[in-house]
């Protein structure tokens, strides 16, 4: 149980700096910029979904973070987050390469997950600009009201104060889920989805709802063991989206709206995993 404690506490020191910089950076988009500067950074968010899948393809937990908070404040669209959540693996990459696993399946894998959470967003943002003509955006300022860290006091010490609140919830929440996958055991669950087309995606679906890089890693080595297909795999990676969720229920208002996006994501990643299980696309 030791040994769970400090491996969480030190997965969760290394979210700081993803927590620092993108509180830093959307401080000094609120202090510093003028308003033809938000302007443009809105306009630019019409292809944050192919920016988004693209940096979320890196192995990191860090970036759904990032992109979370981002979506919080509204500077980047629903959209944009879901194609970073969807194309987000974790700690897939890394398990793959130490294993020696074929560049060609890497890249089979890597390019559909890209695949799918590019055209995702973009379906969903542009489902959401017909609803949404005359709604008015809401402001970065509003997560600073929100959680009173009187910005006015300076981007540094604001940022800070953002970045410890978080930080203390992701810990929380991460050594919970240690615990209960520990506990569970891996074998466990991989006997639940194995050899089951349809039943399969779903429960994979669901694991990959755990709001931790471990969900990812679970995933990756029930597939390097054969215990799950390709395809089941691909359905919890794209509903994965490590810590992110947990953040998304932290930072942004509305329990309605962060249930209906994870229902979203978890709808899109069963439904794309099912797909590619019964047309073979990703037999590898």
């Amino acid at each position: 149980m030791i040994d769970i404690i400090l491996e969480t506490v030190i997965d969760s020191i290394k979210l700081l700096p993803f927590l620092f910089i993108t509180y830093l950076i959307m401080e000094y988009i609120e202090h510093k910029t003028k308003e033809k500067t938000k302007e443009t950074i809105k306009k630019s968010g019409k292809i944050g979904p192919l920016v988004g899948g693209i940096l979320g393809i890196f192995p990191q937990c860090g970036f759904s973070v990032s992109a979370t908070n981002l979506y919080a404040a509204r500077v980047i669209t629903l959209g944009t987050l879901i194609a970073v959540y969807l194309s987000t693996s974790d700690e897939m990459l890394p398990i793959f390469i130490s294993e020696a696993v074929s560049i060609d399946v890497i890249l089979k894998i890597l390019g559909v997950k890209l695949l799918i959470g590019i055209i995702a967003g973009f379906a969903i943002d542009f489902v959401l600009r017909l609803r949404n003509k005359d709604k008015e955006e809401e402001k970065i300022v509003d997560l600073c009201e929100k959680d009173h860290c009187h910005c006015e006091n300076g981007i540094i010490k604001s940022s800070l104060k953002h970045t410890l609140n978080i930080f203390i919830f992701i810990l929380i929440i991460s050594l919970v889920m240690h615990i209960i996958i520990h506990l569970i055991g891996e074998d466990a669950i991989a006997s639940i989805v194995l050899n089951k087309p349809i039943i399969g995606p779903i429960i994979a679906g669901l694991i990959g709802l755990i709001p931790n890089c471990a969900a990812s890693v679970i995933l990756t080595q029930m597939y390097l063991e054969n215990l799950i297909s390709a395809a089941t795999m691909m359905s919890g990676l794209l509903v994965g989206a490590g810590v992110g969720l947990a953040v998304l229920f932290k930072t942004n208002k509305g329990i309605k709206e962060n249930l209906k996006i994870v229902g979203l994501l978890y709808s899109i990643g069963v439904i794309s995993g099912i797909i590619l299980e019964f047309t073979g696309i990703l037999n590898v």
